[in-house]
């Protein structure tokens, strides 16, 4: 279960362990927007460097350079198929034919209009184990003020990533690493439109974003009322399932509550 992807620059190393060591599901060593365009080679050689060697830990994602450049098609030249490597990140995902050929799970990052277009083609490409947005390039582009606008896109990457059968979509960073109750409430607002999980750009966001996705004390009492209910439903052989309070739930709902559960002791603090 990923909840927290970690972000750390590809030309300081020296944060690789620390990156590691932070309690992030996933850290992804960035090659592109955190890397100056002159370290970008010397980048790269650290990152094969660290994949060599990589200790026990979490997963660990590349954040490739955008595919359409030859920085790009370095990276990839050097990374796919690499042991000790369990995803590629690729910017600016704007169609699924960029991603033909590639061997290592992609996380397509769908940048621009052209990509949110294009979701469920991309989505449903084979190579593609998951997809999320670059929130904040598709606001520059869009010129987009408004949070329920973005919410609107947002919800079509969802739909999108459902219907290929794909993890649900993680969030985008969460810019201002001080503001912890603004991130905490940002993840609650993404986990009601079915978005899961968060990047991070600071280890000190991680807390924060698993606090964000934790279900609730009301929702986890809640959750368990239904397996209860439904356990003792199915002991007596009966098909119709009734809550305390009158009110009938389904197979879905039972499934969504165990989800619940599992997600409450995942979190726990």
């Amino acid at each position: 279960m990923i909840v927290t992807w970690l972000y750390v620059p590809g030309d300081r190393p020296e944060r690789f362990a620390k990156a590691a060591a932070s309690g992030a599901d996933v850290v992804i060593v960035d090659l592109e927007d955190a890397v100056a365009p002159a370290r970008k080679e010397e980048a790269l050689g650290n990152v094969l460097a660290f994949l060599r060697e990589r200790p026990e830990g979490p997963r660990v994602h590349v954040r490739v350079n955008d595919l359409a450049t030859e920085r790009g098609r370095a990276d990839l030249r050097a990374l796919d198929g690499l042991a000790g490597l369990d995803g590629l990140r690729v910017p600016k995902v704007e169609s699924p034919g960029v991603l033909d050929g590639i061997r290592t799970p992609v996380y397509a990052l769908l940048e621009s209009a052209a990509a949110i277009l294009g979701a469920a083609a991309i989505a449903a490409h084979p190579a593609v184990a998951g997809v999320a947005l670059g929130e904040q390039d598709l606001m520059a582009e869009l010129s987009i003020t408004a949070p329920e606008a973005l919410d609107q896109l947002r919800l079509q990457v969802v739909l999108a990533a459902a219907a290929a059968g794909l993890p649900p979509v993680p969030m985008s960073v969460y810019p201002d690493i001080r503001d912890e109750d603004g991130l905490v409430a940002s993840c609650l607002r993404g986990r009601a439109l079915g978005l899961f999980g968060r990047s991070a750009i600071h280890p000190a966001q991680v807390p924060a974003i698993r606090r964000g996705f934790r279900p609730s004390e009301e929702e986890v009492a809640g959750a368990a009322e239904v397996v209860a209910a439904a356990e003792r439903a199915g002991a007596a052989g009966v098909g119709a399932l009734a809550l305390a309070d009158g009110r009938f739930v389904d197979a879905p709902v039972v499934a969504r509550a165990r989800r619940t559960l599992a997600l409450a002791e995942h979190l726990a603090p």
